[in-house]
């Protein structure tokens, strides 16, 4: 089956043969996330797979100056697969890639080499990383030129089947498409608002669940334009509507056992778990400009409309920014509930993952659970139980991770630098903006 982990450079020539593949894409994303590809005629398959590839790193987001911007692309052999809805003009078939400098060394700038270290450093304790990504999403309607409009396709509500109309379809046939690409679909539902959608993976390692997050946005994106309609990962496009997250539930392994799973604990957690969800909480605000990076993301993170605000854990309400579900034994998992699906996921499931094994090492003890909904309880109540808030902007959340070592030293000097840059320049653009808003309120009055 494509997509199946272990393949060797031989795998991938016999597969090329087998499926007749005429292009291949050798795909990589920059620090901000956006998936950028290289598109190869089949005659240099073996160039691409001994990483001959070479791109001008300097016209890339976050990359490297002009003065050495010669990057290679070294595919990850287990990533190979069939593009299905691409074949008119022959098979194509993608390749996600890591990115090394002339040298011969992974490149400082690359988001995946990231979480390739939190990975390794992991396993150097003898612990495995695995992750779930919950992917929310907007279904929108199209112009006559394609672009999207802010028009939802259906007035549908939660797990809602009706309406059966070209946004179910779209939804089917990306599920279709995933699993003919290899991949393990767990569920597929409507979602709160009218027009969200949600598509869940089955979970994986850390990589391969970041793979698995850029993957989809891509199959989304195109099987929705292939249906009239748009896929938009943005986590807040309509006032007075739910916004879209990406719930990412995390496990931690040890000799094939989960670790966070101890049934004589509280809640069957064990004091791993309970040391991971301390670290979550620990870093949360400093980790917040990673897991949620656009100024829209934070008119998603207000009361009212089930995205967390407040910094707490519980095994009973989903008010709370980690919640532990019911499941047990091997199941076991903590369910971080901020970040959002215009993430870089390989950034984002970095520093989360490093923040709660931060908290293992460091045998970080998180606060008594929190069984009340956070929403209902008033600002003295809840200073008194000492939960804070995420930060509340895009600017709020650069400087708490100015603060917090531990992101800045998992993002590495390079990516941390381009990162805060982008994002100084984004906050700097949008303060300079008159919104319609500000017009209709006070335009009539001064």
């Amino acid at each position: 089956m494509l997509g199946t982990p272990g393949k060797t450079r031989s795998d991938v020539l016999s597969l090329v043969e087998k499926h007749d593949v005429r292009f291949v894409e050798l795909q990589f994303t920059d620090v901000l996330g956006m998936i950028k590809s290289v598109s190869l005629p089949i005659s240099q398959i073996e160039e691409a797979l001994d990483g001959k590839i070479m791109f001008d790193g300097s016209s890339i987001e976050g990359f490297a100056r002009i003065q050495e911007s010669d990057m290679y692309l070294r595919p990850d052999y287990d990533t190979f697969t069939i593009l299905p809805w691409l074949t008119k003009d022959g098979t194509v078939a993608r390749l996600i890639c890591d990115v090394y400098t002339p040298e011969g060394v992974p490149f400082a700038g690359c988001p995946r080499t990231v979480l390739k270290k939190v990975a390794a450093d992991a396993q150097e304790q003898g612990f495995e990383l695995y992750a779930g990504p919950e992917q929310e999403f907007f279904l929108l309607e199209t112009d006559a030129k394609g672009r999207p409009i802010l028009t939802q396709h259906d007035a549908a509500g939660y797990f809602d089947l009706a309406p059966i109309d070209r946004g179910l379809d779209a939804r089917r046939e990306m599920v279709i498409a995933l699993q003919q690409m290899g991949y393990e679909v767990e569920a597929s539902h409507h979602e709160v608002a009218p027009g969200q959608h949600e598509i869940d993976f089955k979970y994986d390692s850390a990589l391969r669940a970041a793979d698995n997050i850029v993957t989809f946005r891509m199959v989304a994106k195109a099987i929705a334009a292939r249906c009239g309609l748009y896929a938009s990962f943005l986590p807040k496009p309509f006032h007075g509507l739910n916004g879209s997250g990406m719930h990412t539930h995390m496990s931690v392994f040890q000799n094939g056992r989960n670790v966070f799973y101890d049934p004589a604990g509280p809640n069957g957690l064990s004091e791993t778990a309970l040391h991971f969800i301390g670290g979550l909480l620990y870093h949360a605000r400093g980790f917040t400009a990673v897991t949620n990076p656009l100024i829209n993301s934070y008119k998603r993170l207000i009361p009212g409309y089930e995205a967390p605000v407040y910094v707490c854990w519980s095994s009973a309400n989903r008010s709370a920014l980690v919640r532990v579900p019911a499941a047990t034994g091997n199941a076991t998992r903590v369910e971080l509930r901020n970040p959002d699906p215009a993430v870089n996921p390989y950034l984002a499931l970095a520093v989360v993952f490093a923040a709660g094994l931060d908290g293992i090492a460091k045998r970080i003890e998180p606060p008594p659970e929190c069984l009340r909904n956070v929403f209902a309880m008033s600002e003295r109540e809840k200073a008194q139980e000492g939960i804070v808030s995420l930060p509340g902007s895009l600017r709020e959340a650069l400087g708490l991770m100015e603060k917090d070592g531990l992101v800045r030293s998992t993002l590495g000097e390079h990516i941390y630098g381009a990162f805060v840059r982008a994002k100084t320049a984004e906050w700097n653009e949008y303060r300079q903006q008159v919104t319609t808003w500000e017009l209709e309120r006070y335009l009539p009055l001064y």
